[in-house]
């Protein structure tokens, strides 16, 4: 559904987006990460057709994004982070103005514009004007006059910003149902718990160029090592961490648990609890240790750095 190879954009002798190659699925979430000023923003209004590029070539919904732009921009819902509300209409007549614009007949506008606010909890607030929206609000309806005529490519740029969290809730659970319902969707984010949450595939760019790219599991795995793993027993190690040392690398211990790591869980750890049932040592938990997308970003980023 969203294709790139090579896109790059020049403003001068700035180059802020710098040979990026990506592709995402339909029905799949990307969530681009990166620093203030990385680029994202930029490849965004690329895929949006607002920005021509300088070099590359880039397709969304099978449409290329400078010689079918009005195809593109069709296909396509965008949350800015200026969200650009004019702030004398009230909500219903703002939602009115955009179905309008995106060709939508008087039913189909009326339909989409109840259900969507209905559903991020706006429906009371339709007849109000936006100015007296709160930053929530308004974000919201931004939201769902990106969603109002259920574009098949979303681009979102912190979609959960400003809200609270029930608020926020609701627009992950709506982005897990979009995605369920065949929708490509890109999320621009610094809120890493919600891309780890949402998305299929993780990349981050740095200076305009794309620096990791994975699954969740496969960036942990690939910069934080083999998966981290506790065993917490119900009496003092004794002597333990020294003939484990021989089957797993130690990470950390203390009076009656420790951390290691092993590249193959899956026969050391059933081995490990065999052994100590044999010697009558009582096991606690055995578990494996969340790791992070902040500590693969941190890695990512501060090896760049």
């Amino acid at each position: 559904m969203i294709e790139t190879h090579n896109l790059t954009k020049h403003f001068a002798d700035f180059v802020a987006v710098d040979d990026v190659t990506l592709e995402v699925k339909s029905g799949e979430v990307l969530a681009l990460l990166g620093p203030n000023g990385a680029g994202k923003t930029t490849t965004v209004r690329m895929l949006t057709s607002i920005l021509r590029p300088t070099r590359g070539t880039a397709s969304v919904a099978g449409y290329d994004v400078v010689r079918q732009a009005e195809h593109v921009r069709a296909h396509v819902g965008v949350l800015t982070e200026s969200h650009g509300l004019y702030l004398r209409m009230n909500g219903r007549e703002y939602l009115e103005f955009f179905g309008e614009l995106y060709g939508m007949d008087a039913a189909q506008r009326s339909e989409q514009a109840e259900s969507l606010s209905t559903r991020f909890g706006l429906r009371e607030a339709l007849d109000r004007r936006l100015g007296e929206y709160s930053k929530g609000m308004r974000q919201k309806l931004a939201l769902v006059r990106a969603m109002l005529h259920d574009p098949s490519v979303l681009l979102l740029d912190e979609p959960t910003s400003a809200m609270d969290p029930h608020s926020a809730r609701l627009v992950r659970d709506a982005i897990h149902d979009l995605r369920g319902g065949g929708h490509t969707i890109i999320i621009c984010t610094h809120n890493l718990p919600e891309a780890e949450e949402l998305a299929d595939t993780i990349a981050i760019i740095r200076r305009g160029q794309i620096i990791a790219k994975g699954t969740p599991a496969e960036l942990k795995n690939r910069l934080l090592g083999p998966p981290l793993i506790e065993l917490r027993l119900a009496e003092n190690l004794n002597g333990l961490s020294h003939r484990l040392s021989e089957k797993v690398e130690i990470d950390s211990q203390g009076a009656d648990w420790i951390r290691y790591r092993t590249p193959d869980p899956y026969h050391v750890n059933p081995a490990i609890i065999s052994d100590l049932a044999a010697q009558g040592v009582k096991v606690v938990t055995l578990s494996e240790v969340s790791q992070s997308l902040e500590e693969v970003y941190l890695r990512v980023v501060g090896e760049e750095e």
